[in-house]
C-alpha cells in the first residue's frame, strides 16, 4: 500500500512541476505551512482535552463516568471487567464531546482488555471499534474549534445535523453487531 501511495504522490508532484513549477513549489509551500498550522491548534486543543481526561483519572471522576454509563456498558459490552469499561466510559466520554483522536488512547487500552488473543476479535472487541467509528457526538468540539480557528462566521451552525447523524449511526452499528453477534457468536469463530 505504501508503494501505492508513493507512486501517486511521486506522479502528483512530477504533473504539478512539469505544468507549472511556480505554482507547484508555492502550493506545496502553502500547504506544509497550513498542515504545521493545523497541527499546532490541534496539539493545543488535544493538549487540554488530554490533560482533562488525565485529570479525571487521578481524581477519581473516570471512575464517577463509569459508574453513570455502568447500565449501557455493560448491555453493550458483555463480561467485560471493571477497569475496562472504565477505559469504554473514558473512550465514549471522549467521543461524546468531539475529541476523538483523544479517545484512542483509552480505546486501545479498552481492546488490549477486552480481547482474549486470539486472532480475530471479539463481539466487544468489535463492538468498540464500531461505536469509536460512529463517533457519536453531541459537542463536536474539534470541529468548531477548527472552523473557528479559520475565521467561521458561526462555528457551531452544523450541531443539530451533526448530532442527528451520528445518533442514527450509532445506534445502526450497534444494531448491526448485535445482530451479527448473534449469527456468528464468538465461540464459533477462530
Amino acid at each position: 500500500m505504501s508503494k501505492i501511495w508513493l507512486i501517486m504522490l511521486l506522479s502528483a508532484i512530477s504533473t504539478a512541476l512539469v505544468r507549472d513549477p511556480s505554482i507547484a513549489v508555492s502550493a506545496m509551500l502553502t500547504g506544509a505551512k497550513d498542515s504545521v498550522e493545523l497541527a499546532m491548534e490541534l496539539v493545543a486543543v488535544y493538549g487540554v482535552w488530554l490533560g482533562f481526561f488525565a485529570l479525571l483519572d487521578k481524581t477519581g471522576f473516570a471512575n464517577v463516568i463509569a459508574k453513570l454509563l455502568r447500565p449501557l456498558i455493560k448491555f453493550l459490552f458483555k463480561g467485560s471487567s471493571e477497569e475496562a469499561q472504565k477505559y469504554i466510559s473514558m473512550n465514549m466520554s471522549a467521543n461524546l464531546i468531539g475529541l476523538g483522536n483523544a479517545a484512542t488512547p483509552m480505546g486501545i487500552n479498552a481492546v488490549k482488555l477486552l480481547g482474549d488473543e486470539k486472532e480475530s476479535a471479539n463481539t466487544n472487541v468489535i463492538m468498540l471499534v464500531v461505536i469509536s467509528a460512529t463517533s457519536l457526538q453531541l459537542l463536536p468540539t474539534t470541529v468548531i474549534s477548527m472552523r473557528a480557528a479559520h475565521g467561521s462566521a458561526n462555528a457551531a451552525d452544523f450541531l443539530l445535523p451533526c448530532i442527528i447523524a451520528t445518533i442514527i449511526s450509532t445506534v445502526i452499528g450497534i444494531a448491526l453487531v448485535k445482530f451479527l453477534s448473534k449469527l456468528f457468536p464468538d465461540d464459533r469463530r477462530k
